[in-house]
């Protein structure tokens, strides 16, 4: 029975590890500093209180969880070398690793959801997507995460292991984790296929549905002004599906054997800090653009009294 496990990253020179290590610190702190800063600014600007932004913070949060499960033990490697963990925290790293990424898909659905209802249903969309349809939809999202990932540790963990006990990865997934099992994987692979499959499909059909249906209300607006205005209210979001899909491609689909292994590590990170740099900038840009308009208005106002008096 396996007990210890060694973690290997990436098996470069010592001066490239110190190099990738202070990479990946920046990466992590800017990480951690942008989804701070979209939670403080949503928290704090009134007119960032809208569903849109309430799900961002939520992605927000699901990202902080994931990187802070993962980054410190990158961070670990890239300086010794190799990180020893004990089986026992593999299978939690693991779990919370699921638990933020499909969490995140679901979020990802939801606000798919709230952009169909902005563009394609403008007059009852704050009568649909009101406090509570939004914060039931969160939770919903949380849960049905929850519950994935619960099966998915649950199944992987009911395996024998008796090694190797190496792991050529810096944290730990599911196929390496599967990959040390001394016992047929084949029915828990299947396990987790038929119990996510579904549920994860129908999440990615709402998604095309929802955009589908955007792209078409949006080509028939007449003027270019409002398609480009219709347009510009999902086009963060659309990117950071394009990301979050993408990258979940070149994780899993890609080969899993010689130096394309290698290519997949970093692309993890890439996804973070992407995605947290495209939201963070949607809301600065929203907050500033709010802020100057406060501030025009009000200089327009003593312009008034001013020429008035």
């Amino acid at each position: 029975m396996i007990t210890k496990i060694q973690l290997l990253g990436f098996q470069s020179s010592k001066n490239v590890n110190y190099v990738l290590f202070t990479i990946f610190l920046l990466i992590y702190f800017l990480t951690l500093c942008g989804n701070l800063l979209m939670v403080t600014l949503v928290t704090h600007v009134r007119d960032l209180h809208q569903p849109m932004y309430f799900f961002l913070t939520q992605l927000s949060i699901a990202d902080v969880l994931l990187t802070t499960d993962i980054v410190p033990s990158l961070l670990h490697v890239l300086l010794h070398k190799v990180g020893i963990i004990s089986f026992v925290g593999c299978i939690a790293q693991f779990f919370i690793f699921a638990f933020c990424e499909g969490s995140e898909f679901f979020l990802l659905t939801v606000m798919s959801y709230d952009r169909y209802l902005a563009i394609c249903n403008p007059l009852r969309y704050t009568t649909i997507m009101n406090h509570n349809l939004c914060l039931k939809l969160v939770i919903m999202s949380w849960l049905l995460g929850f519950s994935l990932s619960t099966v998915e540790m649950a199944s992987t963990s009911s395996l024998q292991y008796c090694g190797p006990n190496t792991i050529d990865h810096f944290f730990c997934d599911l196929m390496p984790i599967l990959e040390l099992s001394c016992s047929d994987t084949s029915g828990v692979q299947l396990e987790i296929m038929l119990i996510s499959a579904p549920v994860l499909l129908c999440a990615f059909i709402i998604i095309i549905m929802s955009y589908s249906y955007i792209i078409f209300v949006v080509l028939n607006i007449p003027s270019s002004t409002g398609r480009q205005k219709a347009f510009s209210t999902c086009s963060s979001h659309l990117t950071v599906v394009s990301i979050f899909y993408g990258t979940l491609f070149g994780v899993y689909i890609l080969p899993t054997k010689g130096q394309s292994s290698n290519i997949k590590k970093p692309i993890i990170e890439y996804k973070k800090v992407s995605i947290t740099a495209v939201h963070c900038w949607d809301s600065v840009d929203k907050s500033t653009d709010i802020q100057l308009k406060k501030l025009t208005d009000h200089k327009s106002i003593w312009t008034f009294k001013g020429n008035f008096l």
